[in-house]
């Protein structure tokens, strides 16, 4: 094999509490992740030259050891002691700095395409070690599907995710830097929000409306509060007939939970009169 092109999904957070901060300066979290339809597509292509490169349609992430999908490659050259080149490209459609995991996402993709490019092997555990070497997101991204993360997000217990169910993206033209937004998050004031009983059972069962009343994200505390754009948006989707609204991640992109497709493009359509990067999507479980 000399070529392959995985698609690599991004994912929202249905819900996401802040336990504690850690003494190697992460947060302890409880979260329940879904992956969405939303993917880019990764290229990694073997060179006879020893060295990565990489390409991209987006002119908004960097082609060097900037890049996360870099870092990937490189990790894997050093870790198996490879000494052929491999040339990346990542067509991008996921929103860059979103709080959708899609830096993550391309990581995972090196990760998994060299795993078969090189014929290493690996096990999908080991692959997660590796991916958590890189970032926290990464594991979750290599499973793909939806899962409780706890930890800083690297213990993964899969759950039934949430099936055949539309949701509207949008991402305001804002940029947030999530190491702030931690570095701001009062720990002392935040509400406990304990996982609420039947939560994933909602999940599973494709409860819309008890999971949009009780989904959770600590960090619009942080977000919210500084960008009041966030909060305009969820209005608005809630006025476009969204089941639930919420920020993802440590945002700015916040999702709606619709009951059916039309009403989701129906939504979108207008929410594109005031942020143009706004996404129609479907859950995805792998």
């Amino acid at each position: 094999m000399e070529k392959i092109r995985i698609k690599t999904y991004g994912k929202i957070n249905l819900y996401l509490e802040v336990i504690k901060k850690r003494e190697d300066g992460y947060h302890d979290l409880q979260m329940v992740m879904q992956s969405i339809g939303l993917y880019d597509e990764v290229s990694l292509q073997k060179k006879e030259r020893d060295e990565i490169t990489l390409y991209t349609n987006s002119p908004y992430i960097p082609t060097d050891e900037g890049n996360i999908a870099v870092q990937a490659a490189k990790l894997m050259k050093e870790e198996f002691q490879i000494d052929q080149g491999v040339e990346i490209s990542i067509t991008k459609n996921i929103p860059v700095a979103a709080g959708l995991a899609g830096g993550s996402a391309n990581a995972a993709g090196v990760l998994k395409g060299l795993n078969e490019l090189w014929e290493l092997k690996l096990r999908d555990e080991k692959l997660r070690e590796l991916g958590l070497r890189l970032g926290a997101d990464v594991p979750f991204v290599l499973m793909e599907g939806a899962a409780v993360a706890e930890g800083i997000g690297e213990r993964l217990t899969p759950i039934e995710g949430l099936k055949n169910t539309w949701l509207v993206l949008c991402k305001p033209g804002i940029s947030i830097s999530t190491p702030e937004v931690y570095k701001a998050l009062d720990l002392e004031a935040l509400e406990r929000r304990p996982l609420p009983p039947g939560f994933l059972s909602a999940i599973e069962k494709r409860d819309l409306r008890t999971l949009s009343k009780t989904m959770y994200n600590a960090l619009e505390s942080v977000t919210a509060k500084k960008h009041g754009v966030i909060e305009d948006i969820k209005k608005k989707m809630m006025q476009y007939n969204a089941i639930g609204a919420m920020m993802t991640g440590s945002g700015p992109t916040v999702f709606g939970i619709f009951k059916d497709q039309d009403r989701a493009k129906k939504a979108a359509r207008n929410l594109r009169k005031y942020h143009h990067q706004t996404y129609v999507v479907n859950t995805y479980n792998k």
